[in-house]
């Protein structure tokens, strides 16, 4: 339900131009101010939550959610809007850095591994769902109506857990004690199991943002699809990528490592990505690839939020290891578009191409330290 808000704005934007008269770069800020608000603040939330308490967490971010998607339907300027999107985004970062931590919790040891694997369906089921119910219901309505159903989606979350979590003696705080703030920021960011987590998902994110932020622009330019249409398909491309997180999970119970899933899945998505973007290829094809791009690349995010709890320095600091993680991918996010931007307008479209290759090899080379890391553990 939280990402219900970050996927009811991609089909929201020319409703909002036609409306408030947003500007592009109005619009830029509305799709990725909650990535920068997590890129900026990421693991402070998550170890505030740490101290705060995660169901706590959960409940008030929701809560904000409601609020701020309900007010933000009915902005009068572009201004009031941004404001609210500031607020959904607190809301949205402080329910993501604190559920995994919970997840685990309530997890039988044998089962966390699964649950880390279902957990990463939450951004391309929420988002793509509210892309595609956005999608459906904006022809001939307003931008107004994603956000009072994203406003009505999260308040109906926010009386489940009212009715079943918050009565959870298991999901209590645990009197742990705490470092300092700064010290703990800095046990994290100075490991290099979750600086590598965080590497990897960044790169990921890059490549997962500039593929599905221009899919759209792609169908509309060579296929000639309408804005609806491209909405659609996006959604779809999009929901395909709760596949490869499932993989991952059913691949890693029967035995296959963490490596081979990202190694394997950046070398032939490299060679996917370039099929989208490069001249030649038939343009229904690249939709397929745009498809199977997503499904595969899927299996990075289950296989780097599997490895949070090895690789974090202390068990209680994998909610901070969240944290550093939801950064890496936020910043990924941020720089891919408007990089891929950039080069498309030097070069064309297949200079995209340059980029995803250059980040799915980063992508290969820290899942290649992590699990020589792994490997050293196991041996010591």
């Amino acid at each position: 339900m939280a990402a219900f808000h970050v996927g009811k704005v991609p089909p929201s934007i020319p409703s909002i131009r036609a409306e408030l008269g947003a500007s592009l770069g109005q619009a830029g800020w509305l799709l990725s101010i909650v990535n920068l608000i997590t890129a900026l603040g990421g693991m402070a939330i998550a170890l505030s939550a740490d101290r705060f308490g995660h169901r706590r967490l959960v409940l008030l971010g929701t809560a904000l959610s409601v609020a701020a998607s309900g007010l933000g339907a009915f902005a009068g300027s572009v201004d009031a809007l941004l404001v609210d999107r500031f607020f959904e985004g607190l809301g949205f970062i402080a329910v993501v850095v604190a559920i995994p931590t919970l997840l685990l919790r309530v997890a039988r040891p044998a089962d966390q591994r699964l649950a880390m694997t279902l957990w990463t369906v939450y951004m391309p089921a929420g988002a793509g769902s509210m892309m595609l119910i956005a999608a459906v219901v904006l022809p001939g309505t307003s931008w107004r109506i994603a956000w009072l159903v994203a406003a009505a989606a999260s308040a109906l979350m926010l009386g489940a857990l009212l009715l079943r979590a918050l009565p959870r003696h298991e999901l209590d705080p645990l009197p742990i004690k705490r470092r300092p703030v700064l010290h703990e920021m800095a046990d994290v960011a100075s490991a290099g199991g979750p600086l590598a987590i965080a590497l990897c998902f960044g790169a990921y994110s890059c490549c997962w943002y500039t593929v599905i932020g221009f899919l759209p622009t792609l169908q509309v330019d060579h296929l000639g699809f309408s804005t609806s249409t491209a909405a659609i398909v996006t959604a779809v491309v999009t929901i395909v990528n709760v596949g490869g997180n499932l993989a991952a999970g059913w691949l890693m119970r029967h035995g296959v490592p963490r490596v081979v899933l990202i190694v394997g899945a950046a070398v032939s998505m490299a060679l996917c990505a370039a099929g989208i973007f490069v001249d030649g290829v038939p343009d229904p094809l690249r939709l397929v690839l745009a498809g199977v791009y997503s499904a595969v690349i899927g299996v990075v995010p289950a296989a780097l939020f599997t490895a949070l709890p090895v690789h974090a320095p202390r068990p209680e600091l994998v909610g901070a290891s969240t944290g550093l993680l939801m950064q890496g991918s936020n910043i990924g996010a941020l720089l891919g578009p408007p990089i891929t931007a950039t080069l498309v307008v030097a070069g064309g479209w297949p200079a995209a191409a340059w980029l995803t290759s250059v980040a799915l090899a980063i992508a290969a080379a820290a899942g290649l330290f992590l699990h020589r890391r792994e490997r050293r553990r196991l041996d010591a």
